[in-house]
């Protein structure tokens, strides 16, 4: 199962060649394991075990590589997918082995040697520090991942994002959502390759939608016709308990669920202590939810939401159709 890594953490399991030689590697030992996968070179002369990288989702091995380039270039402007990573950002079915960054003085992106350095225009409000690097602000961020990326990538970060600046407790504060989707607005306002897509994202992101599968689940649905489905439906169980269900379909009297693998096997998500206490933990909370509400319950997984039509296709076996 992969598990996802916060900048600390990712910091400590980068080791320098240097680190390693002193260690006892030889120069030929250092390349043998790297060769077989026991290391992986991340970026010039820093390393990682092979079985922590095979562990790490996208996002994190991201992550490591704009660590590790900061080390030799500690000048380094990240942005796409590699600013996404310093922001915690989802990269939704992105596979990149590129560290990105800008470049100044050029009209071309070009890439070499692993990295990918991006001729844009910027202004001195686009560049922030994030875990003492420089990378492209929250919302430049973003813009630049809705021009580059499908859809799903595009709502699922800018979902993550809207809900960094306006969402506490699963509330969402519109007067900070409202600032927040106007900065992405105004930065999309041209005829720049994909800022069609980039003011999409900001009118139809809802920082409520916890994971990329919830804001990929909330694109098909739109596909699908289902207009103002009710998000973090908050319902009070029999014992005072609140729970928090992740959509609502007021006219079915419907609750559904997006049920991703990772709120039962990964430790730092789920909330009980072992997979199982954690279904049987579910289990009881959708009982409690019924109870009180009167409501059925729908789950549904990443196998339904690869298309509009597979996730209708579930849903309308529990008899949930969109508004005629």
């Amino acid at each position: 199962m992969r598990k996802r890594i916060e900048f600390a953490e990712a910091a400590a399991l980068l080791r320098t060649r240097s680190e390693l030689l002193d260690a006892g590697t030889t120069e030929r030992g250092l390349e043998s394991l790297v060769n077989v996968g026991m290391l992986v070179r991340v970026h010039r002369g820093q390393y990682v075990d092979g079985s922590t990288w095979d562990a790490l989702w996208e996002e994190g091995r991201h992550l490591l590589r704009a660590i590790a380039f900061a080390r030799v270039s500690p000048d380094a402007v990240f942005a796409h997918a590699s600013a996404a990573a310093l922001w915690g950002l989802p990269l939704y079915g992105r596979r990149d082995d590129f560290v990105h960054v800008l470049i100044a003085g050029t009209r071309h992106s070009r890439r070499s040697g692993g990295v990918m350095r991006h001729a844009l225009k910027v202004t001195a409000d686009d560049i922030v520090v994030k875990h003492g690097l420089r990378c492209t602000s929250l919302a430049r961020t973003v813009y630049d991942l809705a021009r580059t990326l499908s859809p799903e990538a595009a709502i699922s970060a800018g979902d993550a994002a809207l809900g960094h600046v306006a969402v506490s407790r699963r509330v969402q504060d519109e007067e900070k959502a409202a600032a927040w989707r106007e900065e992405l607005r105004i930065m999309a306002a041209s005829r720049a390759r994909g800022a069609k897509t980039a003011r999409w994202v900001a009118a139809f992101a809802d920082g409520r939608a916890e994971l990329p599968g919830e804001s990929v689940s909330r694109l098909r649905l739109h596909t699908l016709g289902f207009q103002n489905v009710a998000l973090q439906v908050h319902v009070v169980g029999s014992t005072g308990r609140d729970y928090y269900l992740d959509f609502g379909f007021t006219g079915c009297r419907v609750f559904g669920e997006f049920d991703g693998d990772a709120k039962y096997l990964e430790p730092e998500l789920r909330a009980a202590s072992t997979p199982q206490d954690a279904v049987l933990a579910e289990k009881q909370r959708e009982d409690d939810v019924r109870g009180v509400t009167g409501w059925g319950l729908v789950r549904w997984g990443h196998s339904h939401i690869g298309t509009a039509k597979t996730l209708g296709a579930r849903l309308a076996a529990f008899g949930i159709l969109p508004p005629g």
